[in-house]
């Protein structure tokens, strides 16, 4: 079996006529690992340090829940960090291109946790005795107005000492975000991007990728009832907070 996702991102490396709002289709799922890997600064640390988190956090006969699933990087880091029996993972995302392709990479994968992959907004997914929730820059593409009551709805179905991992691109302070945008950007040319490419995905992401500040995110995530909120993890204007039950 072929993995659809071998590609080299090149979409935006030609002068497009009209840029459209950026989508997860099929286009995307091509080159998604590589976008990825080119864009978002950290994202392989993340990655790396999952099992220190699942360990901590997943419990027996509990469910672990990835939100925004894309193409299942996190749930396969969490499938293979798993210690604790009878643990669940459910796996989440709108994109039925994402899901094929989640479900494409679960085939090929020999560990023997469970996976279920569902193809849903993940505003209407269920979330029950979750002992760990993953949202891997999943919250800044659902729309503000919606984010109070998914937190909430997160929060409610995680047991006791649970935890959400919430890994979001962040809007910065003015004093602030105008370096972390250069270095940001200055990291993509690094890895290949052209000027162009760099301007026309922005502009395809500008009425999609809605980020906020850390207070914000803070702020909601006490207001859904979290005990605790903490910055674990920041490279340049990506950040990953850990909020706990």
């Amino acid at each position: 079996m072929t993995m659809k996702s071998a590609g080299e991102d090149k979409l935006y490396s030609v002068n497009l006529e009209k840029i459209t709002d950026f989508v997860f289709d099929d286009r995307v799922v091509r080159v998604f690992a590589d976008m990825i890997r080119r864009s978002v600064p950290g994202y392989g640390t993340l990655l790396s340090i999952m099992p220190v988190i699942v360990r901590h956090f997943a419990s027996t006969d509990s469910q672990c829940y990835d939100l925004g699933c894309s193409q299942g990087a996190c749930t396969l880091a969490i499938r293979h960090s798993l210690q604790q029996d009878n643990i669940k993972i459910i796996a989440v995302d709108n994109s039925p291109s994402m899901v094929a392709s989640c479900r494409e990479r679960l085939a090929q994968d020999h560990a023997t946790a469970p996976v279920t992959v569902v193809c849903e907004d993940i505003c209407h997914t269920a979330i029950t005795n979750a002992s760990l929730v993953v949202m891997n820059f999943t919250l800044q593409f659902v729309e503000p107005g919606a984010r109070p009551a998914l937190l909430k709805a997160v929060y409610q179905g995680l047991n006791p000492g649970g935890a959400l991992l919430l890994s979001e691109k962040i809007r910065l302070a003015d004093d602030e975000a105008g370096l972390m945008t250069d270095l940001h950007e200055a990291f993509k040319r690094a890895n290949g991007y052209s000027e162009l490419e760099i301007s026309q995905k922005r502009t395809a992401l500008e009425n999609v990728l809605l980020p906020e500040s850390v207070q914000q995110h803070k702020q909601r995530l006490y207001a859904a009832g979290f005990s605790r909120v903490l910055v674990w993890f920041q490279c340049f204007n990506f950040v990953s907070l850990l909020a706990v039950k």
